[in-house]
């Protein structure tokens, strides 16, 4: 709202700083930390009043994790409610490909809402049946990479290959569809201690801050060899607010966790970065640097492939991550040591930008 009423007004004296994406990104990142330091101890004391005994703690998972009932879940919703203030502040209220991702962040939260509120009214794990989720996700998710095709063509990149592979046309629709529903899950997969999701979403959103910004300013794009799509640099604004608002989640998401993200934020983070990644055409430099929810999610899928086959187990337990606290880890030692693996992932794919 701000930007189109500074460009209404001529962009005079201190509102030309608005033109600036660099400006706008930077106001995002604060706007949303400060909204979601304010509305967290109240969004906490609601969600434990309505909740009652919070989110159900597995009895089968690792016994330390037992000292958390009755922490209250949906904490995704502070970090919903503050990217979506501040991308409405800040951001340009004519961009596709933000209205694009905005969908799916919106969409894939709602979805995980009403996982979370099934499980704590039903005291179960179960939640909403996972056909039923899938299908909300690639409907959401097909939509909104539609528009991105309709936008900026359906060409496929690869990370180290300097121009477009191949170009899929429509067919970019399904594979676009895939990486934001595959990765969304990988995010929640992962949110399993506490504040093991929040600072790797963080790392990579900077990350793709710089990716964004970079396509969508086509003299970047042509040293570094890259695609440029006009308006794909404001999506840095969007890993702005996300970075900010994780941020102030992380404050009240550090062990001992006050709140649980849930699958609320979990789902919805996951899936905006699978759909930023779509709109830069770097779906495969995603799978870099979110490595580590690639490995959270291939421990699932492994562990479950291998059960069924042949009636053991390949880890401990799955997610990966409770594999190294029945080995023996701490779970802030596994935090740290994830959060260390992330960050070195996210160098490894800001450096395939220039091996072209």
């Amino acid at each position: 709202m701000l930007y189109i009423l500074a460009e209404y007004l001529g962009f005079p004296g201190i509102f030309n700083l608005i033109r600036y994406l660099s400006f706008r990104s930077g106001a995002t990142i604060a706007t949303a930390m400060i909204i979601g330091l304010l509305i967290g101890p109240r969004f906490i004391s609601m969600l434990r009043v309505r909740q009652g005994k919070g989110q159900p703690i597995r009895s089968d998972g690792p016994q330390t994790h037992l000292a958390k009932v009755g922490t209250p879940t949906m904490g995704g919703l502070m970090i919903l409610v503050s990217v979506g203030i501040s991308m409405l502040l800040w951001m340009d209220l004519k961009n596709l490909y933000v209205w694009a991702c905005l969908l799916v962040t919106v969409g894939f939260g709602i979805v995980g809402f009403l996982d979370d509120y099934d499980k704590v009214k039903k005291r179960s794990h179960k939640g909403v049946s996972g056909k039923v989720r899938l299908l909300w996700e690639f409907a959401i998710a097909g939509v909104a990479v539609s528009l991105i095709v309709w936008q900026s063509g359906g060409n496929l990149y690869l990370p180290f290959v300097n121009g477009p592979v191949i170009d899929l046309g429509w067919w970019y629709v399904p594979f676009g569809a895939f990486v934001i529903v595959a990765f969304g899950n990988a995010v929640n997969l992962t949110d399993g201690l506490d504040g093991l999701a929040t600072m790797p979403v963080i790392i990579a959103s900077i990350a793709f801050m710089l990716i964004v910004y970079m396509v969508g300013n086509a003299k970047y794009a042509e040293y570094l060899g890259i695609p440029f799509f006009l308006g794909a640099g404001d999506l840095a604004m969007l890993c702005g607010a996300i970075v900010g608002a994780g941020l102030a989640f992380l404050w009240f998401n550090a062990p001992p966790a006050a709140v649980f993200m849930g699958d609320t934020g979990s789902l919805a983070l996951g899936g905006t970065l699978g759909a930023i990644a779509v709109v830069a055409h770097h779906e495969f430099v995603l799978a870099i640097i979110g490595g580590l929810f690639v490995v959270e999610a291939l421990s699932v899928i492994i562990q479950v492939f291998w059960f069924k086959r042949t009636g053991k187990r390949i880890f401990r337990m799955a997610p990966i991550h409770h594999h190294f606290e029945q080995l023996g880890w701490s779970e802030p030692t596994v935090v740290i040591r994830f959060w260390i693996v992330a960050f070195v992932l996210a160098l490894a794919g800001l450096s395939t930008l220039k091996l072209r």
